[in-house]
């Protein structure tokens, strides 16, 4: 007959496509299958934090004087690093001068204001200004410190203009593929050198309090936060030992599984870098206990070998997909110094190597400064020679209310 017909569920031939059913009307062939979504692309952000920024006399000189420094070039010579980050973060240790004062120095800072813009500038995103010099120029400077941060379109954590501006933390938000990510940055000082806290403002500085602490980072991820960053202002200068208190503060914010990164300041030299505890993936939380001196005067000079020396910690967080976790994926460190005879040029030591040297510093002081970074931070990260590559656009700085 030439082939046969196929038998339909009625026994009788199956119609045609497009043919009349038994009701009359057109049977529609079957859609066909939708294609498997594709699966969702991890995406990845460097942070990258620095060492403790202090306006001493001699380097407000180096930048031009105290009316109209210029501290981009002390600065240059990280540029690579700072704006190669996905988020850059400083830790600015001395006030702003308020308005209607002079600049000053140690021992209550008061930096001059063009230090924030030039910050901004090469490419920092916020900054941690809790330290024991918040308070060197009163509630006046912790209010103008904000101002100049704020109005160059930075964040900051640690200092407040309000209780409610306290309970906030600092927000950045980072675009990457079809999906954001919210990281939340704390900060929290040992003390205030014995001033006192300003009496109508207690909220301007916040202080170690571990179960504080602990509930704001818990707020923070009920409110949203992918990422959450401590930056703790403690520690005995010039010494890499740690004290009881880091120690302490350190193992309970590990042990709430709040907390994904600690970065520590104060002690002026670098100190080691460690995993801690559980952790919010419950194999350990990273902490970076002392970062040294980004800039400042310090040297053996005056202080310690050691306080030339500064860490740039760099920290890769990944999320694998739309609603999962994200954690820290890789961590290393970069060596820095101050080349004081240079004018306080901050390098990147890995960089001056490969440059054979800078302006006053040998390659053999160089690597003797190198190697007392490696000795500080011991043997708990990789140390890094190239600067990291931006993955995405600059981060949103959110707002923390006035």
């Amino acid at each position: 007959m030439g082939g046969s017909l196929a038998v339909g569920a009625l026994g009788g031939p199956s119609p045609s496509p497009g043919a009349e059913g038994p009701s009359g009307a057109a049977t529609v062939p079957p859609s066909p299958s939708p294609s498997p979504s594709p699966t969702p692309e991890p995406v990845e952000f460097t942070l990258v934090a620095g060492g403790d920024i202090l306006t001493h006399a001699p380097v407000v000189r180096s930048a031009g004087g105290p009316q109209d420094p210029d501290f981009t070039p002390l600065l240059a010579g990280i540029d690579a690093w700072v704006q190669g980050a996905d988020l850059a973060l400083c830790h600015l240790e001395v006030p702003v001068a308020p308005r209607g004062t002079e600049p000053s120095g140690y021992p209550l800072f008061g930096a001059p204001p063009g230090l924030v813009r030039d910050l901004a500038e090469q490419g920092w995103d916020g900054c941690s200004t809790a330290s024991n010099h918040s308070v060197d120029r009163g509630y006046d400077g912790v209010r103008a410190t904000i101002r100049r941060l704020t109005d160059a379109g930075m964040g900051f954590a640690g200092t407040a203009r309000s209780a409610d501006q306290q309970d906030a933390p600092q927000r950045y938000v980072l675009a990457r593929e079809d999906r954001e990510i919210t990281v939340a940055h704390l900060a929290a000082t040992y003390g205030l050198n014995g001033l006192s806290m300003p009496a109508d403002a207690p909220w301007a500085v916040e202080l170690i309090d571990a179960d504080r602490l602990v509930e704001q980072a818990r707020r923070a991820r009920q409110d949203g936060a992918d990422v959450v960053l401590v930056s703790l202002h403690a520690g005995v200068e010039y010494t890499e030992e740690l004290t009881d208190q880091q120690k302490d503060v350190v193992r309970r914010l590990a042990r709430s599984r709040e907390v994904d990164l600690v970065i520590g300041h104060h002690a002026h030299v670098p100190q080691r870098i460690d995993r801690v505890g559980k952790g919010p993936d419950g194999e350990g939380m990273w902490v970076a206990y002392g970062l040294g001196n980004l800039l400042s005067n310090q040297s053996a000079a005056c202080c310690d070998a050691r306080t030339s020396n500064g860490v740039l910690l760099s920290a890769t967080f990944a999320q694998e997909a739309p609603g999962e976790p994200t954690r820290v994926s890789s961590l290393g460190w970069t060596g820095t110094t101050v080349d004081i005879g240079g004018g306080h040029e901050v390098v990147a030591i890995a960089d001056a190597l490969d440059d054979a040297g800078a302006p006053t510093l040998s390659v053999a002081e160089l690597e003797a400064r190198e190697e007392r970074v490696r000795d500080a931070v011991r043997d708990g990260a990789p140390e890094l020679r190239e600067p990291p590559e931006a993955t995405g656009p600059p981060p949103r700085v959110l707002s923390r209310g006035d």
